[in-house]
């Protein structure tokens, strides 16, 4: 597995400004890193300094609530849009805070915080594409991603093929001469498929001025990071393992080219997919804790795809940490655990799956993953479900009526197990 420290770095930079203006804007973090600090120390520690002389600072970064900063001369206007700030939805402390830890964890060149996951990726893509563009997803994906994919990037005149999730040759063969994006995701949701990142990086190359994205969110930043093999935005649901407690909504895009994140910025002002400054507090107390927690995840995780691995009435697991998942060895090469994922196929099929999450007293019956509790859920009729998807769009993309997506929590892995033992009686 990878390792996890990281060459420290105290900044995070890029450019901000309007029309002609190249200004840079920087984020200097209060401590003085040594070389080799690890990401677990980054994740607890990292904070911008505040703008201005102050004696004292907060341990916790205030929560900016002002919507917009008084200056004190208009010629400091544009000086106050690189070193302080101006109006709220264009950037604050609170915001700013989150992004830079999240961008010290990726070692990127700048991240913009999002009001959900789906604000990051909506807006990241428009940003990037236009008409007559040509964008290359997964299947299966995340299901908002597959919408934008599927329904809306078409009306906007962007031309969109679908090839199978983490199949490298198949995004090679499907490239055209328009080709803008390569877009990603791993592991990936549902079926946790594992992409090679460097593969995929290296397809992108052969097409001149391509752009490369992966949607991160299964692993986090503590477990993989994505931008370090040499991929050009990376995007995490903060929803999910970041905040980690299931009472924030928020995305991130980090990147690491300043052109782009500069570029993504401008849009995402016209937008207005800012995240609020409470949201960005519940996220940065979030990032404080998240490598313990994703270390329990994937300790869970492992215990119970084991378990599962050998109950009768469950025919298939999907984990990245067993040596029968597909991309076993490309998850030891580039993540430093396997998460809090596990997926795995009823025997049963449809029936026998929705009498065994209809009878679990722990675990609960829930959309959304990477939280403290343990979620679960059957894919093809909640998150994939009719609404969404047709039953030949969920077979071509792997997903059974069997397939179970359980987001293991930070309990006792031993009581989920029983739980797990006599829900899976019923079934």
């Amino acid at each position: 597995m990878s390792a996890d420290k990281s060459k420290a770095t105290t900044q995070s930079h890029f450019k901000v400004g309007f029309g002609d203006f190249d200004l840079v804007r920087r984020q200097e973090d209060v401590h003085d890193y040594l070389e080799g600090t690890t990401l677990e120390t980054l994740a607890v520690t990292a904070q911008p300094k505040l703008k201005g002389h102050h004696l004292t600072r907060p341990v916790v970064p205030s929560i900016s609530v002002g919507t917009t900063f008084e200056i004190n001369k208009v010629d400091e206007y544009m000086q106050c849009l690189s070193e302080g700030y101006i109006y709220g939805r264009l950037g604050n402390h609170s915001t700013e805070s989150a992004a830079h830890a999240i961008n010290l964890l990726e070692g990127g060149a700048g991240a913009l915080m999002f009001s959900s996951g789906m604000a990051a990726i909506t807006t990241t893509l428009l940003g990037m594409l236009q008409a007559g563009d040509h964008a290359i997803f997964p299947d299966p994906v995340y299901a908002g991603t597959y919408t934008i994919a599927k329904n809306t990037l078409p009306k906007y005149g962007i031309e969109v093929t679908q090839v199978e999730a983490c199949n490298v040759e198949a995004y090679r063969k499907a490239i055209k001469p328009n080709t803008k994006v390569l877009y990603g995701e791993t592991p990936t949701n549902p079926r946790l498929q594992v992409l090679d990142l460097d593969a995929f990086v290296q397809v992108a190359k052969t097409i001149p001025g391509c752009i490369t994205m992966v949607d991160s969110t299964f692993a986090s930043p503590t477990l993989q990071r994505t931008l370090q093999h040499g991929v050009d935005i990376v995007l995490h649901s903060c929803t999910k393992y970041i905040g980690g407690h299931s009472d924030v909504t928020a995305g991130v895009m980090c990147s690491s080219n300043p052109d782009l994140a500069f570029n993504i910025g401008e849009f995402q002002k016209q937008m207005g997919s800012i995240l609020s400054p409470f949201d960005a507090f519940l996220v940065l107390r979030g990032i404080r804790t998240m490598p313990l927690r994703m270390e329990k995840h994937s300790k869970n995780a492992m215990k119970i795809a084991q378990f599962l691995e050998q109950h009768p009435k469950v025919s298939h697991v999907y984990y990245p940490g067993l040596p029968s998942h597909p991309q076993h060895e490309v998850a030891k090469k580039q993540m430093k655990d396997y998460g809090g994922m596990v997926v795995f196929e009823m025997a049963g099929g449809i029936e026998a799956s929705k009498r065994f999450v209809e009878s679990l007293k722990l675990i609960l019956l829930a959309v959304s993953l990477g939280c403290t509790e343990s979620l679960i859920e059957h894919a093809a009729t909640m998150t994939h479900g009719p609404y969404l998807m047709s039953d030949q769009e969920r077979r071509d993309g792997g997903i059974s009526d069997g397939l179970i997506r359980f987001s293991v929590g930070i309990e006792d892995a031993d009581d989920l197990i029983k739980d797990l033992t006599q829900a899976l009686e019923k079934a």
